[in-house]
C-alpha cells in the first residue's frame, strides 16, 4: 500500500514510518509544517498530490489538562479536523486508519470495557476524542475505516507516563505515584505491528487496541524500575494527591477480545515496558 502518514513527529507516528518498509509498504510522512490536519485546503491538496490508498491518522493534542484551558483547540484537532479528514478520504476513495482513547469512558463500569459500551467522558480531552469518534463514523462509516482506541501509550519521545517516570528517579530517591488510575499501558511499537497486521487482514471498524491485562500507574511504576535495575521507593497514594485541572478516570481498562480473534493473542502488557526498557538502556 501507498500510505500517507499524518503527524510524523509523534510517538507513534515515528513507530509506524519505521515498521512501515517491512510490511511492504510505502510510506508517507510530510512534516508538520507541510502537512497541517487542521488545514483543510493544503491537506485536500496533499492527498491529491500524494495520491495514498490508505491514511493513517496519528495527530492528536494529547495534553489532558491543558485541553480543560484550551478546549476549542483540543475540539478542533481531536474532533473536528478528523471529520474534515474522513470526508476527504470518502470523497477520495481512501482508507482511513485513526486512533481512539480510553478517555472516552468514565470510568465507572468497573469491569473491561467493550467496544461497543457507551461513552461518556469526563473531561474535555476525552470529550474531544469521543467527537472525533462520532465524525468519522458519520463522514466515512466502519467499512471504510479504522478506528483503534488505545491507552496509556508510551514510546520515543517525552510525552509518556514512563520517560517521565525516568527523569523524576533521576532527581528523587523517593517517587509518589497513583495507585487507583487503571488501565492498560501500551507500547506504540507493537501499536505500529498490530496495525500494519490489521490492515494486511483486511479489518474495518472499531477496535480496542491494546496488550492483554491491566495494571495501575503505581504497579507500572515499580514494574518498570525493576527492569531498568533502578530501585527508587514507590509510594502509593489516591489521585487527589494531585491535584490537575482535568478529572482522570479510574478503571479504563479496555477488552482487547474482539482484537485477539482477529490478530491472535495479543502479549501482556508487561512485555512492552520491558522491550521499552531495553531500549532506553542501549
Amino acid at each position: 500500500m501507498r500510505i500517507l502518514v499524518i503527524g510524523s513527529a509523534g510517538q507513534l507516528a515515528k513507530e509506524i514510518i519505521a515498521l512501515g518498509p517491512a510490511f511492504g509498504h510505502e510510506i508517507i510522512a510530510p512534516g508538520e509544517k507541510e502537512l497541517d490536519l487542521t488545514a483543510r485546503d493544503s491537506l485536500a491538496a496533499i492527498l491529491e498530490q500524494k495520491a495514498p490508498e490508505a491514511v493513517i491518522n496519528c495527530a492528536a493534542y494529547n495534553q489532558v489538562d491543558k485541553a480543560e484551558e484550551n478546549p476549542e483547540l483540543a475540539m478542533e484537532i481531536n474532533g473536528y479536523a478528523v471529520g474534515r479528514l474522513a470526508a476527504l478520504c470518502r470523497a477520495m476513495g481512501i482508507f482511513l486508519v485513526h486512533y481512539g482513547s480510553d478517555y472516552v469512558f468514565d470510568g465507572q463500569k468497573e469491569d473491561f470495557y467493550q467496544e461497543d459500551d457507551a461513552l461518556n467522558p469526563i473531561n474535555v480531552y476525552g470529550k474531544s476524542k469521543a467527537l472525533g469518534e462520532e465524525l468519522l463514523a458519520k463522514e466515512l462509516g466502519p467499512e471504510r475505516s479504522l478506528l483503534f482506541r488505545l491507552s496509556w501509550v508510551f514510546g520515543r519521545g517525552p510525552q509518556n507516563f514512563l520517560y517521565k517516570l525516568s527523569g523524576w528517579a533521576q532527581k528523587q530517591a523517593k517517587l509518589k505515584v497513583v495507585y487507583d488510575q487503571i488501565s492498560v499501558p501500551t507500547y506504540t511499537v507493537h501499536v505500529a505491528s498490530w496495525t500494519y497486521k490489521a490492515l494486511a487482514a483486511g479489518l474495518t471498524g472499531l477496535y480496542h487496541m491494546v496488550p492483554s491485562g491491566y495494571a495501575s500507574r503505581y504497579e507500572v511504576a515499580r514494574y518498570y524500575f525493576s527492569c531498568l535495575g533502578l530501585s527508587p521507593l514507590v509510594l502509593p497514594v489516591p489521585s487527589d494527591y494531585f491535584p490537575t485541572a482535568a478529572r482522570r478516570p479510574l478503571f479504563t481498562a479496555m477488552s482487547n477480545e474482539k482484537l485477539v480473534q482477529k490478530l491472535g493473542a495479543l502479549p501482556e502488557w508487561q512485555i512492552g515496558v520491558r522491550e521499552y526498557s531495553e531500549h532506553i538502556s542501549g
